[in-house]
């Protein structure tokens, strides 16, 4: 991790000294293990214009996967090299892409990070994306998210407000694009939150007061959810949200 994460240092470096580059539009993107680096890398280098973690994240430890057996123990990586460390010094406009049936980087765990963090952020979790370098790069998310930042139109998508009366909720968002349509993701599972069936359901949407409003209802004995707001074919998430018992 110590080479990992001074390597990625060094490369802004580098790459911020080169004639042909803007040294104010350099951003950082990992995929998996690589977002892990991603995360640990934002609270240490302050330079960088935006990052895009991608799957990987902190809090490990109590993943309740492989991630957990590895490091429950390892004292030296949660106290040095967990992201949760020093999240809170990072400031820079980030997205965290990532899906539900992740089976590596629970999405409970990533909520906790991005929670922690200093700067804005945008959250995406798509259905189906699946894990890997392909998957990641062949949407238009990333590439979206990094275009709009260094064009200083800022995150395109914001969650401003969320309540929750029962089982219905209410959330606002301040979003930059047309949205088409807005679903609810939900589990009434337990265990490993990858390992889940998830379940998408519709929302009711509505542009009001300049904000977008949206409103659902929760599935009896659910433990897990979030909105998925599809704005010209991008993918924005609300916070993930946990019951610790179904209502």
């Amino acid at each position: 991790m110590y080479h990992a994460v001074a390597d990625t240092v060094l490369a802004n470096s580098l790459l911020r000294s080169l004639p042909e580059v803007d040294a104010e539009k350099v951003g950082v993107m990992g995929i998996s293990w690589g977002g892990i680096i991603t995360n640990t890398v934002m609270g240490i280098d302050d330079r960088f214009a935006f990052a895009i973690p991608t799957y990987g994240c902190g809090h490990l430890a109590k993943a309740g996967n492989q991630y957990e057996r590895a490091l429950a123990e390892n004292l030296l990586y949660q106290k040095v090299w967990d992201p949760m460390v020093r999240l809170k010094e990072a400031k820079m406009p980030t997205l965290w892409l990532s899906w539900p049936g992740d089976k590596h980087f629970p999405l409970d765990k990533q909520a906790v990070c991005y929670q922690e963090m200093s700067g804005p952020f945008l959250v995406s979790l798509i259905p189906g994306l699946g894990h890997g370098h392909k998957p990641a790069w062949a949407k238009p998310d990333s590439y979206a998210f990094a275009e709009t930042i260094v064009r200083g139109e800022g995150i395109w998508c914001r969650e401003l407000e969320s309540s929750r009366v029962g089982e219905q909720f209410e959330m606002s968002f301040s979003v930059n694009k047309k949205v088409d349509k807005v679903t609810l993701v939900s589990t009434v599972d337990a265990g490993i939150m990858g390992e889940r069936e998830w379940t998408e359901s519709s929302a009711k949407f509505e542009q009001r007061e300049g904000q977008w409003k949206v409103t659902g209802s929760v599935p009896p004995k659910t433990t897990a959810w979030f909105v998925n707001l599809y704005c010209e074919g991008l993918v924005a998430s609300s916070s993930f949200q946990t019951e610790l018992e179904a209502p």
